[in-house]
């Protein structure tokens, strides 16, 4: 596998990883509300989301979806409906005061951020369809066993590098600060945001 089929993969998962979606929304808010520490491992969560539909992606899922569509939809629906789901809890707790729901509830877990991360980026399956497509024109018939890891390796610093910088940002204190000031809007706007990404997956 050449270097440019390399810089290439790279490349599409990249814009991909950046573009606006579920993955980068929960690291927004929780950068926001709990710290770049759960931000990031959070970030690693989505990595390994991420990891796991790519290894899917080169173990031949495109071929199964064309095999069993409706394997797809139902994955789409779940995924969506969970996305959904959760923006509905955001759009409840949208009016509690910030102070109020961090004596309610205790803090989130290295683990929980982590496996919030992962089932985050799962929710989503449109990833495994875009890595075999990738793949499909980048990864040779006969590629080895290091360069499949490499690929893996390069799909997991793309996901969390990049979220693991989102929830940077919105750790800062100026970004707290406005999101405490704002947080009723906030809080129905990253609800809303995850609920239309959600019917999109779902429908789409």
């Amino acid at each position: 596998m050449t270097v440019a089929a390399f810089g290439t993969i790279w490349f599409l998962h990249a814009l991909a990883a950046i573009s606006p979606g579920p993955a980068v929304v929960m690291s927004a808010r929780t950068g926001v509300i709990e710290g770049m520490h759960t931000g990031a491992m959070l970030a690693v969560g989505i990595g390994i989301g991420g990891v796991i539909w790519a290894l899917l992606a080169l173990c031949g899922l495109a071929f199964v979806f064309q095999a069993a569509p409706a394997l797809l939809i139902v994955l789409k629906i779940c995924g969506g409906a969970y996305l959904v789901w959760m923006a509905w809890h955001l759009w409840q707790a949208a009016d509690l005061p910030l102070d109020t729901r961090a004596q309610d509830a205790p803090p989130r877990s290295a683990v929980s951020a982590l496996r919030l991360g992962i089932v985050t980026q799962l929710a989503n399956p449109k990833p495994a369809v875009l890595f075999s497509a990738i793949f499909l024109g980048t990864v040779p018939a006969g590629t080895s066993l290091w360069t499949y890891t490499a690929i893996l390796l390069i799909v997991f610093a793309n996901e969390t590098i990049w979220n693991i910088l989102v929830a940077r940002i919105f750790s800062l204190e100026r970004s707290r600060q406005g999101y405490i000031s704002l947080k009723s809007i906030i809080d129905r706007a990253f609800g809303a945001t995850l609920a239309l990404l959600g019917v999109k997956i779902a429908a789409t």
